[in-house]
């Protein structure tokens, strides 16, 4: 299995509004794209300094499945939605070794 994680910190501009709809259409994907595994979205809780302020984990079979997700369209849609509001964006995807 290959783990797929993201992390966004929005702008301050970034209205709250608009924030939902990005985790809204982030939370579809589920149902849309069938080469995902598995997925999480939520929102940051403790608000630390180092927080950012949404999270994704999301699982998928391999590589080729992640690569069919990165390229689907609902999906461009989303990313770019994302980066419009964020000030930041990090990720990693790694193969759980054990």
């Amino acid at each position: 299995m290959l783990t797929h994680i993201v992390v966004w910190k929005y702008r301050a501009d970034a209205e709250q509004d608009v924030r939902e709809e990005h985790i809204k259409r982030l939370r579809r994907l589920a149902s849309i794209i069938p080469e995902i595994e598995s997925f999480s979205v939520g929102t940051d809780v403790l608000h630390l300094p180092r927080s950012y302020d949404t999270g994704l984990v999301a699982t998928f079979r391999d590589r080729a499945a992640l690569d069919a997700y990165t390229v689907h369209p609902e999906h461009i849609l989303v990313v770019n939605l994302g980066r419009n509001i964020s000030e930041h964006v990090v990720s990693v995807d790694f193969v759980d070794e054990d």
